[in-house]
């Protein structure tokens, strides 16, 4: 899919991952619409770093889990470029129990609306643009919370709410895939530790302990955490490359999943070359020829 006059949504790009995601369809030609809301002391930036790229592009303020504004933004879009191609799903409400502490049923309502049904409105209102022209796509971004949950060295970062709206996130993957097709394609990136997204440049990372940190990085494989750019790259790969893809999952934790375990040589065994073995074990009967009666 080539990048000439094609329009992207990417929400979150006030700063991190959507911003540096952003950046990344911007130097490819694309021209991005750029919902924002929270982290405004980042706003000057964004636009400072958009611009240098000398790509049109447009930021609205909006709430995107409010269903109209969503449809403002939408509207936005064809006001503007006259088309949309592109949908990078990049909204969430990040649970880290460490910074919010207990659960209060707003902050349940909050993070599931944020990183669920925010998603869910802007897929909804975009798809008919998005097919259109009969190329579109949706990359959704997701969190590895969604497999662990509140367990292991993730415990004091992946909240409840936070784990089971990005597991439900795959499942939306899958069903937009099929709503989609053959139209638009619909893909997911899952991440792991991520600088400004749980990781490093985080509230959270800033104020867990030195153990903790320590924790959660030697059980990665790659004993460290991701980089924005990393994210970015990978996002562009689904919109640009990943032509036969549609209702699939990437993974890019750097080996989280997997654990920091390594992987040790095989034991000698006590079984000699050349023994009968049944079941890792010496045969308690000797072999008889075919049809013989063993009785």
């Amino acid at each position: 899919m080539g990048s000439e006059n094609k329009v992207a949504i990417v929400t979150g790009a006030i700063k991190g991952i959507g911003l540096a995601t952003a950046l990344e369809l911007s130097r490819s030609g694309v021209r991005c619409v750029l919902p924002y809301y929270d982290w405004l002391d980042s706003l000057e930036s964004m636009h400072r770093y958009m611009q240098e790229t000398g790509i049109d592009y447009h930021a609205i303020p909006a709430d995107l889990t409010c269903h109209e504004n969503v449809k403002k933004v939408i509207h936005s879009a064809h006001e503007r470029f006259g088309r949309l191609d592109i949908l990078i799903n990049n909204i969430e409400r990040g649970g880290w129990p460490l910074v919010h502490g207990p659960y209060v049923p707003e902050q349940w309502n909050l993070e599931f609306k944020t990183t669920v049904t925010a998603k869910r409105y802007l897929f909804e209102e975009a798809l008919p643009m998005l097919k259109a022209h009969g190329n579109g796509v949706v990359v959704n971004i997701s969190s590895i919370a969604g497999l662990v949950g509140r367990s292991g060295p993730a415990g004091p970062v992946f909240s409840d709410c936070y784990s089971l709206s990005n597991k439900a996130i795959q499942s939306l993957t899958e069903t937009w895939a099929r709503w989609g097709a053959p139209e638009v394609r619909v893909n997911e990136l899952m991440l792991g530790f991520v600088e400004t997204r749980h990781g490093p440049g985080t509230r959270g990372w800033n104020i867990m302990s030195i153990e903790e940190q320590k924790a959660i990085t030697d059980h990665i494989l790659l004993q460290r955490t991701g980089r924005v750019e990393e994210a970015a790259k990978a996002v562009s790969f689904l919109v640009f490359d990943a032509s036969f893809m549609t209702g699939a999952t990437i993974r890019m934790d750097g080996g989280y999943i997997l654990g920091g375990d390594k992987v040790t040589s095989i034991p000698s065994g006590v079984v000699e070359p050349g023994e009968p073995t049944f079941g890792g074990s010496i045969l308690p009967w000797t072999p008889v020829e075919k049809n013989q009666d063993r009785s």
